[in-house]
Parts: structure tokens; sequence; C-alpha cells
């Protein structure tokens, strides 16, 4: 995936600080609840949930990144800028991370690495202070320190496109899901080391963990199910069915749901993780893509970037409570309290 507000996920080359655009009308006097990437237009919208709308959106220029970290406080952005491919396709190599002051919507620094790795997926680690970011090209996820800007290890994946990554609540266990070669790659996160490499299918997309962090699940590409990792022994011991292929995933707060995004169907399968068995879908816009469950519980945001809109999923009924419009390609999200 998603405390000041986060200033981008999934959000496109950052390479210029920018005013707002598109006359959506002046900046908004307080935080904004929720961030929206919207690649096509090369900038973050920022919305107001409780208004259900956009308040302003911030040109990001570039293409492409498409995720993002925020440090703890909420004060600094990362964004890796991936290139304008998509992944194991040809096209650039993006070789730098941009790093935004969140509350002035500013570009203060950039991480560059010295050679095209198309980092892609980052997570920051609260326990050690450090940022993580899947570089796909080295076959790896490069550590960097938030303070000084330089990368200070890395943790080799052992396969190629390693795009997604989660890192457990423990902070003990990382995951890669590894799209063209179809595994999930287990990290030591201590000792900077592959412990194992789980195949999953001919072509994987996305990662999970369930909150208890019992459970790892990533989602076949070939066929329209979702393998469930028991991260005790690392090996796949469900295949959940789905209504269509699946694509992000993420558990409820309260970790009794998996929400899954089916993009050719335009649906959200709601899984319930104690039968493992999906008891809900709900219709959405076209190419529902990442899900964000805010914290409070009550709702789910959807990425549609098919139609450049958001639906906020009510998790009491199961409905969409409301569309909210975003921009061209609408992708990554982001919250803060």
């Amino acid at each position: 995936m998603r405390s000041f507000p986060l200033f981008a996920i999934f959000v496109g080359a950052v390479c210029v600080a920018s005013p707002l655009h598109g006359g959506s009308g002046p900046v908004a006097t307080h935080p904004a609840s929720l961030l929206v990437v919207n690649q096509g237009d090369h900038d973050v919208s920022l919305v107001d949930t409780s208004a259900g709308h956009q308040t302003l959106s911030v040109d990001v220029g570039g293409v492409t990144g498409h995720e993002v970290a925020v440090t703890p406080d909420g004060q600094r952005a990362f964004v890796p800028i991936y290139g304008n491919s998509g992944v194991g396709k040809p096209g650039t190599d993006g070789h730098s991370i941009t790093v935004v002051d969140v509350k002035r919507h500013t570009v203060v620094g950039s991480i560059e690495f010295d050679h095209g790795v198309r980092p892609h997926c980052a997570v920051f680690d609260k326990k050690r202070n450090v940022l993580y970011v899947t570089t796909e090209l080295d076959r790896s996820i490069s550590i960097i320190d938030p303070a000084t800007l330089k990368v200070i290890g890395a943790i080799p994946t052992g396969q190629d496109q390693s795009h997604m990554f989660v890192l457990s609540h423990s902070g003990r266990l990382g995951y890669t899901a590894n799209v063209g070669p179809g595994t999930v790659s287990v990290l030591d996160i201590e000792a900077r080391e592959t412990i194992a490499v789980i195949p999953i299918s001919g072509n994987t997309q996305r990662i999970s963990i369930s909150n208890d962090d019992r459970f790892v699940f990533t989602a076949d590409q070939t066929k329209p199910q979702l393998a469930v990792i028991d991260t005790a022994t690392n090996k796949i011991t469900h295949w959940i069915p789905l209504p269509a292929i699946g694509y992000g995933t993420t558990p409820t707060r309260d970790g009794r749901w998996l929400l899954v995004a089916l993009r050719d169907s335009h649906q959200v399968a709601v899984v319930d993780l104690a039968t493992l068995k999906v008891a809900h879908t709900i219709e959405v816009p076209n190419t529902p893509t990442e899900i964000l469950a805010r914290p409070d519980g009550k709702l789910a945001y959807v990425s549609c970037s098919g139609d450049g809109k958001v639906a906020a999923l009510d998790l009491s009924n199961w409905t969409v409570k409301e569309l909210i419009p975003a921009g061209s390609g609408a992708d990554g999200l982001a919250w803060a309290e």
C-alpha cells in the first residue's frame, strides 16, 4: 500500500515542485485525509473525505513512479521513480527516489542510484527507522537511511521482478511478489538474506499480510485464485477461488475480512478469513487496483484507474457509500489522521 497526510502513493515521477493546478479551488486549510495518485495526470489529488471531493491537486511531473512511503512523523514522503513501462516490459529504467516535504508540497531532495534499478514499492520500517524499496533490476530490496538519504544496504530476493513488498508487523520478515517468475521471496530482515522462495504460478501480483502475521496473500495472474501462504511453514496451504483474476489485497482493520480488487470484472471481493471463501462481491467503477482500509475500520477506499474515481466502501453493509472523482489513472492511495 497507505500523522500528517501522506503525499502520495503509486505516484507519478516527482521531479519538480509545483503549485496546485486544474482550477480546483484554494488550498484547504486543514489536512486532507486521503491522497490519490493519478498516473495519467502525473499529479496527486488531496481529498476531503468528509465532503467527498478533491480539494486540490499537486502536479508531480515526470513519468512515472508507483509507490511511496512516509516518515512516521508525516513530514516527508519518499517516491520511487520506476520508469515509463510496466513490470518486465521494455522502457526506461528509473534510478531515483524523490523526497517530498509533505506540508509544503515541495521536492526537498533526491536519492540517486548509480544505475537503473526500477525502484518501485516503498515501505517504512518504524522499528529500525529505515526505508525499504524494491529495486527490481538488482533483484533486491534496497535499504535507505531517511536522514542522510543514502543507500546503506540491500537484501537480495534471489528473483527477477521483485515488484511489491510487505513487511510483517513484527518487523522480522519481509515478503516480495516476484511477478514474472511467479514466486514469493521470504526475507530475514535482520540477517538481510533470502530464506525461502515459494513458487506460486506462472505470474503473480501484489502481496499483503494478515494482521496477526500468520498468512501472506498474493494473486495468481493465470487463474482466478488467491494463494494463502502459511508464514510458519513458508508453504501454500490454501487456494481461494475468486470470481475473476485478483490484484491488490488488504485486510480490514478487525482482521476478519480480506478485500481483493478484481480488475477485469470491476468488483471487490470480500473474503471471510475464517472460512477462506468469498462472502460478498461489490460492484465498483472500472479497473479497481489499490485498496486502503481506513484506520477506524468503517470504510475502505478503492482506486478505480479506468474511471479516475475512488470508491468508498461501507464495510458495515458492503456497499459503495460514494464515488469520489480523482484524476486520470487514479491508482495509489494513502491515508492520514
